[in-house]
């Protein structure tokens, strides 16, 4: 599986869209075998979903996104984890475990 987290300053990104930069990890049987940082390669709508889905992503974890990002993702196979706060690994850990907290989306410009 591959989990694709939206990362500002080492922890989730308030909006995925807006992230510096997204985390990759590779998990298998519930462990990080890699990661990669990769920089934003800016934000057009409806770019990243297609992005990330040719990129081999399962899920998108990050601090909130808009209704319409949610959708697109979902089109394009990726699940959409949002409401998510805290270090990065830290957060992909808890997801692994099945124990990650989520909240409302923190994306409040939609």
């Amino acid at each position: 599986m591959k989990i694709a987290v939206a990362m500002e300053n080492g922890n989730v990104c308030e909006h995925f869209g807006h992230a510096p930069a997204y985390v990759i990890y590779t998990v298998k049987e519930g462990n990080i075998v890699s990661k990669e940082e990769l920089t934003n390669p800016g934000h057009t709508p409806g770019f990243l979903p297609k992005w990330m889905s040719g990129m081999g992503i399962d899920v998108i974890i990050a601090g909130g996104m808009g209704p319409r990002a949610v959708e697109l993702f979902k089109e394009q196979g990726v699940t959409p984890i949002i409401g998510a706060k805290g270090p990065v690994e830290e957060v992909v850990q808890k997801y692994c475990e099945g124990s990650l907290q989520t909240g409302q989306s923190t994306c409040n410009h939609h």
